[in-house]
């Protein structure tokens, strides 16, 4: 396979593709993330996927495959974004405590030839979370950079997520095998 481009600084992503053994290069997107005001909470991510791509497709030759991403966390179809301080990522975490939620990633992979646009939805149920609980998570691993102020993978995932329902690697932040399955297309 080709070496892609990766749209993203995200270490999470990077390491998903290195475990799938994909080669890639990273040139991270500046798009901003500002979405049309009518837009639905289910196209958000793919929206944010292919902007950020599009910036990235200033930067390249046509040929490299571009792949961009962005996941979100809806919860009664409410979209929660990555937590400004701590006292937000305990208000998200708080909210989820308990609850089935969604993790929602969209995914763009393009070259000048092709175009493929997708979102692969996970389902998650928190266990009941104290307040105790959610303050150790945020205090000992700062996740101010993640949707939903989480991450699966950390502590949290391992003690506080009572199942899921979809593709465990879509929460972490990138679908991969279905990447792959796509990326086998171009």
């Amino acid at each position: 396979m080709d070496r892609i481009i990766l749209a993203s600084a995200s270490p999470r992503r990077k390491q998903l593709l290195e475990w799938a053994e994909i080669p890639f290069d990273i040139i991270p997107s500046d798009a901003d993330e500002m979405v049309p005001d009518r837009l639905p909470v289910s196209e958000i991510p793919v929206f944010l996927a292919n902007q950020k791509a599009a910036i990235v497709r200033k930067k390249i030759t046509p040929e490299r495959i571009i792949l961009a991403a962005d996941t979100i966390v809806v919860l009664d179809q409410q979209m929660l974004g990555k937590p400004l301080d701590r006292s937000d990522a305990i208000r998200m975490l708080l909210l989820l405590s308990g609850k089935v939620h969604e993790v929602i990633t969209g995914v763009a992979l393009t070259n000048a030839k092709k175009e493929i646009l997708f979102a692969e939805t996970t389902r998650v149920r928190f266990h009941s979370l104290s307040r105790a609980e959610i303050e150790h998570y945020v205090d000992h691993y700062q996740p101010y950079d993640k949707a939903g102020a989480y991450a699966i993978q950390e502590w949290i995932g391992v003690t506080g997520i009572h199942s899921i329902d979809g593709d465990f690697y879509n929460v972490m932040g990138l679908p991969v095998s279905r990447v792959l399955q796509e990326l086998k297309s171009f």
